[in-house]
C-alpha cells in the first residue's frame, strides 16, 4: 500500500491506511505501507516502509529548507522549486521515490494499492507487470472548484490553481491504472464525471469506523450544550463559518452554549476572524495533536455533533461521533447522507440558519439526543465496520488476479 502523506491524527487518508491494512493482515494477508512523512501509525503486524522527502510544511521557512544536497537530486529540487512557487508536489515526487524504493529493494508483491497519491509511478509499476490499484477518497477537483468559488481576488485564484496543478497528473494516472476503488457512491459519481473514468472501472468500498475504539463512555457525563465538531479551520471544504454563524445565533436561547472544534485554528485566518467578529472567544476552544482516546472523551462530553461540510467523500467524523453515540446534525454535502442516513438531522449545505435549528431541536430534549444517539450507533455497528472493508477489497485483488492470470502467494 502506498501513502505520501499517512498521520491517522492528519486527515482520514491516515486513518483509512491504518485501520484497513490491519484488517487486510487479519485476514491472513502480509501488508507493507510505504508512506513518505508524516509516518503513519500502524499495528504491529504491518510493516512500515519509510520513503523520506523534504517534508517541507513542517520546516520553519521552506525556502530555506534546500540544502546542497538536494542540487544533486532532481526530486528533492523540483519539490522544493515547487513550494517555493506556490506549487503542490508531493504526490508526484513521492512517486519517484517509490520507484527508486523498488527498483533498489526487490519485493514480491502481488498488488499494489495506491492511497490517492495518483502519481505517474504507478503507470510505470503497472508496465512492470504489477496489478495497480488505487483508491480516491474524493476528486480533488472539487476542493478545487468550492475553494475558488468562496475565493473574489483574482491573486488568491491564482494561487489557488497553482497549487492544484497535480490534478492534471491525477486524472490522468486515474484513467490508465488497473482498477479505481472509492468509498461511496456520492465519490463514484464525482469521479466519473471530473476524471472522465469508465464508470465500471469503480468499485464502491465503505470505510468502515473502528466502534471498539469509538464508543460511548458512560461514565462519563456529557457536557449540557456541549456541541463537537471536526474541521480545518481555513478550508472552505468544512464549512466551519456556517456553524460559527449557527452557533453565533443559539448563544441568547443557550447562554452556557460551547463549541469544541478537533483542529487547528490559524491565528489571524479567516476562523480566527470571524469567531472575533462573531464574539464567540468564549465559546469556542481548538483540539489538536491529540490522541484518539483523548478525541473519544470530547465526544463521550458532547450533547450532540455537528458536521458542517460543502462536501465529504466519506465523511468519517460523522460516523466517528454516531459510533460514540453522540446525536448528530449534518449536511446533505457530497457522500455524508450516505453515512449518516436516517440516524440523524439532515440540512443543506450553506445553510447556517438550518444548521441552527436542527443543534436547537436537539439541546432542547434529552430523551430525542438520546434516541438519535442510539440510532447513530446502531447503523455504524451494522453497516461500516473495517472487516467488511478488507473483505471486500480482498474480493477485488483475487478476482483481478485471476482474471489476469496471475499466480498469487498463497
Amino acid at each position: 500500500m502506498l501513502s505520501y502523506r499517512s498521520n491517522p491524527r492528519s486527515g482520514g487518508q491516515g486513518v483509512y491506511i491504518k485501520f484497513l491494512s490491519k484488517a487486510l493482515v487479519d485476514l491472513g494477508h502480509q501488508v507493507d505501507v510505504i508512506s513518505s512523512e508524516p509516518f503513519p501509525e500502524l499495528d504491529s503486524s504491518v510493516k512500515l516502509i519509510k520513503i523520506f522527502g523534504l517534508n517541507l510544511f513542517e520546516k520553519g521557512n521552506h525556502v530555506t529548507a534546500l540544502r546542497f544536497k538536494h542540487l544533486f537530486s532532481f526530486t528533492d529540487f523540483f519539490e522544493w522549486l515547487s513550494m517555493l512557487t506556490g506549487g503542490f508536489a508531493e504526490p508526484y515526487t513521492f512517486g519517484r521515490r517509490v520507484l527508486k524504493y523498488l527498483k533498489n529493494n526487490h519485493a514480491d508483491y502481488d498488488i499494489i494499492h495506491d492511497n490517492q497519491s495518483l502519481s505517474y509511478a504507478l503507470i510505470s509499476l503497472k508496465k512492470k507487470g504489477w496489478p495497480v490499484f488505487a483508491t480516491i477518497h474524493h476528486p480533488i477537483s472539487l476542493d478545487l472548484k468550492i475553494a475558488l468559488d468562496h475565493e473574489k481576488r483574482w491573486q488568491y485564484k491564482f494561487l489557488i490553481n497553482r497549487w492544484h496543478y497535480f490534478l492534471r497528473m491525477q486524472k490522468r494516472v486515474a484513467r490508465q491504472i488497473d482498477h479505481i476503488v472509492t468509498v461511496s457512491e456520492s465519490s463514484k459519481k464525482d469521479i466519473t464525471r471530473d476524471f472522465n473514468v469508465a464508470k465500471e472501472n469503480i468499485t464502491v468500498v465503505n470505510n468502515g469506523i473502528d466502534t471498539e475504539i469509538f464508543k460511548p463512555l458512560p461514565q462519563i457525563e456529557r457536557v449540557a450544550e456541549t456541541i463537537m465538531t471536526t474541521s480545518s479551520a481555513d478550508s472552505p471544504l468544512k464549512g466551519l463559518p456556517y456553524l460559527l454563524k449557527a452557533v453565533a445565533g443559539l448563544t441568547e436561547e443557550f447562554p452556557n452554549l460551547h463549541l469544541n472544534i478537533l483542529g487547528k485554528l490559524n491565528q489571524g485566518g479567516a476562523a480566527s476572524k470571524l469567531i472575533e467578529e462573531l464574539e464567540l472567544g468564549s465559546k469556542v476552544s481548538f483540539f489538536s495533536d491529540i490522541s484518539t482516546s483523548e478525541i473519544v472523551m470530547l465526544y463521550a462530553k458532547a450533547s450532540c455533533a455537528v458536521v458542517p461540510s460543502l462536501y465529504e467523500g466519506f465523511g468519517l467524523p460523522a460516523g466517528e461521533a454516531m459510533a460514540c453515540e453522540v446525536p448528530i446534525v449534518s449536511t446533505d454535502g457530497g457522500a455524508l447522507p450516505e453515512v449518516v442516513g436516517e440516524a440523524g438531522l439532515i440540512v443543506s449545505t450553506g445553510d447556517h440558519e438550518a444548521l441552527g435549528e436542527s443543534i436547537a431541536y436537539f439541546l432542547r430534549s434529552a430523551d430525542l439526543r438520546k434516541e438519535y444517539g442510539k440510532k447513530g450507533r446502531e447503523r455504524i455497528v451494522k453497516k461500516f465496520s473495517w472487516y467488511r472493508c478488507a473483505k471486500q477489497m480482498e474480493s477485488i485483488y483475487l478476482k483481478s488476479l485471476e482474471t489476469s492470470g496471475i499466480d498469487y502467494v498463497s
